[in-house]
Formats: structure tokens, C-alpha cells, sequence
């Protein structure tokens, strides 16, 4: 497999496969001081809603490396992604994030320190609304 960006793709995210509605990659690239992974979504790839939950701090922030993808929060309209945009994702917010049907989309997930932190994966985004994104 060709790599997308200066970060490899890494190994299949098999731990998270539940999590995902299609083939996702895992290259933890720090476990220490900010744990920081390199997340590759193939075409159609995304995860499901989830929260990042923090009494304090918290939350995540995504920097695009490469491909085509997409934000959202619950109740927003998704946000188009692409090499170099930055998503600052504060804590309790309902998100996903995942490729375009046609891209592959490679993003390092930065998370960010907090008090009584927790991810609670919810429903997976529906093919319907999916599908209506350009």
C-alpha cells in the first residue's frame, strides 16, 4: 500500500473495526507526554458519533495530512476537510469524522489532556445522510 503522507499508514485499526463503517489504519505515533495517532480512512470510510468526555479540559484535535474528508457535529452541517485544515473538537461535543467516497483521508488525532475523560461511541452515521455529502 502506497503511503498517503510522511506518516505511515500503519497497521488495520481491528480494535476500533466496531467503531467504523469501513476499513480504518492505526499508527500511534506517541504514547507519551500527548498521545497522538495517525488515523487512515479508506474511500467511504467513517467513524461512527462519538464523545470525547471531560469534567475538564478534554476534547481532540484533528490535523489533516492527506486525502478528502469530512467533519460533523450533532446538529451542524458537515465540514469538507483537506491537507491542512485543523478541527479543534472540545470535549462532550457529538462528532465523526471520516473520508469522502472518493478519497482516501489521512488525519493525526491529537488528544487533548483532561479530568474525568471518556469516549462513548454511539450511533454509527446514517448511509442516507452519509451519501448526501458531495
Amino acid at each position: 500500500m502506497q503511503e498517503l503522507s510522511a506518516f505511515k499508514i500503519g497497521s488495520p485499526n481491528d480494535a476500533y473495526a466496531q467503531y467504523f463503517d469501513g476499513k480504518s489504519y492505526l499508527n500511534m505515533l506517541s504514547l507519551e507526554q500527548v498521545v497522538i495517532g495517525n488515523v487512515t480512512f479508506e474511500p467511504g470510510c467513517r467513524n461512527h458519533w462519538h464523545i470525547h468526555h471531560a469534567t475538564k479540559g478534554g476534547g481532540q484535535i484533528l490535523l489533516v495530512t492527506a486525502g478528502r474528508g469530512y467533519y460533523q457535529e450533532w446538529g451542524k452541517p458537515a465540514r469538507e476537510l483537506k491537507p491542512g485544515d485543523v478541527v479543534n473538537i472540545p470535549a462532550n461535543v457529538k462528532h465523526w469524522h471520516g473520508a469522502a467516497k472518493d478519497s482516501w483521508f489521512q488525519h493525526l488525532a491529537i488528544e487533548v489532556a483532561g479530568e474525568g475523560g471518556s469516549n462513548e461511541w454511539c450511533e454509527a452515521v446514517s448511509e442516507e445522510d452519509y451519501n448526501k455529502l458531495p
